[in-house]
């Protein structure tokens, strides 16, 4: 019996950190920023999973909720390249090239909340994942120093769908480790102005002087 409470501990956590921040695209708070957690390609393009969550960022976008889009993902090898194909998808469905800023070391998603903080310096975003993922993304960009919602994207229930929940049992004992470890991501690097530079354009200019 202890240790099944124990091995529900990261799942209580997870839980209790997404608690009220998780909304619909329709009712999310405005932010900055968006950000979008990879989730594998197919034939260079996104996966069905991760072109909804782009789907969803572009709605955000367009409804003047968020002024710039993070894409985070892997690059890890010349011939795999989420960031760029994420970038790809979005200007497609009309989000300016220049409102999109590419993390190309979001090898998961503690390195895409840690790199989003440390070295993009975003400091409220909403997060944009399916709803079986949204809520260790919010635990471990809270972790990170992010003040985030979550935009859980639905889909329907199939197998990726049971493996991705399933999956998400697991996930939680490293996650909740993460966050009270708080590690360096795997690639760290320099601080990067892409999303200050982006978000330069979209800020309300001064009011004349009288």
């Amino acid at each position: 019996m202890l240790g099944c409470v124990l091995g529900l501990l990261p799942m209580t956590w997870m839980t209790a950190a997404g608690s009220g921040r998780v909304r619909t695209a329709a009712d999310v708070p405005p932010a900055p920023v968006a950000v979008v957690f990879g989730a594998g390609l197919r034939d260079g393009a996104p996966s069905p999973y991760l072109a909804h969550r782009l789907d969803a960022a572009a709605e955000l976008y367009g409804a003047g909720t968020v002024r710039v889009v993070l894409v985070t993902g892997d690059n890890s090898t010349r011939d795999y390249d989420e960031p760029d194909a994420m970038r790809a998808y979005l200007t497609a469905r009309g989000v300016p090239d220049d409102r999109i800023v590419s993390d190309y070391a979001g090898f998961d998603t503690w390195d895409s909340c840690v790199r989003a903080k440390k070295i993009f310096g975003v400091e409220r975003a909403v997060l944009v994942t399916q709803g079986f993922h949204i809520r260790r993304a919010l635990a471990l960009c809270a972790a990170a120093g992010l003040d985030a919602y979550g935009v859980g994207v639905a889909e329907r229930r199939d197998v990726t769908w049971y493996a991705g929940g399933a999956r998400e049992v697991l996930a939680a004992a490293k996650a909740a480790l993460d966050a009270a470890v708080r590690p360096d991501p795997h690639f760290l690097g320099p601080r990067e102005p892409g999303v200050r530079e982006a978000l330069a354009p979209a800020e309300p200019a001064d009011p004349p002087a009288p």
